[in-house]
């Protein structure tokens, strides 16, 4: 029986790649001379830290702009609040792995609204989508690219 799976995975050594090109580009751009500002990916997030929360708006227009150029979706990435005191800012970004629980229901809820002749199971973080044809898979791929899911999906082990 025809099969694919839906994942939601981030190359860690492009994020890696990303954030290195970052750090040189801070280092060696004029208005951040003299100041201590840097990033740091630890634990499947990344800390950016600086002096002003301007500082940190700016770096992370350098970070997205990095993570385009390695064709990294920047959907991937969950800013969180940046935490200011008085001579440093702070400011934690969340890298989304897996498709959560949640997300999953849904991807299952709209594939059977859909009414195409599949079957949707969840696997832990992923899903396992199976058909009798395989233009039912394409069809269900297709729908499944076209909407918003909050985070980016990918496609593996289409078999037939």
């Amino acid at each position: 029986m025809p099969s694919f799976d839906v994942v939601s995975e981030l190359d860690l050594q492009e994020v890696r790649n990303a954030v290195d090109q970052a750090n040189r580009e801070v280092g060696t751009r004029f208005d951040f001379k003299g100041v201590a500002a840097r990033f740091e990916l630890a634990d499947g997030s990344i800390k950016l830290e600086a002096e002003q929360e301007f500082q940190l708006n700016q770096m992370m227009d350098i970070l997205r702009q990095k993570l385009v150029k390695r064709q990294v979706d920047l959907g991937s990435l969950d800013p969180k609040d940046p935490v200011t005191t008085l001579n440093a800012a702070r400011q934690e970004i969340g890298l989304k792995q897996g498709v959560d629980s949640e997300s999953a229901r849904r991807i299952v809820k709209a594939v059977k609204t859909a009414k195409l002749k599949v079957q949707a199971q969840i696997q832990g973080e992923q899903l396992r989508i199976s058909g009798k044809k395989r233009d039912d898979l394409q069809e269900t791929i297709a729908m499944l690219r076209g909407q918003d899911w909050g985070l980016p999906l990918q496609f593996i082990n289409f078999r037939d």
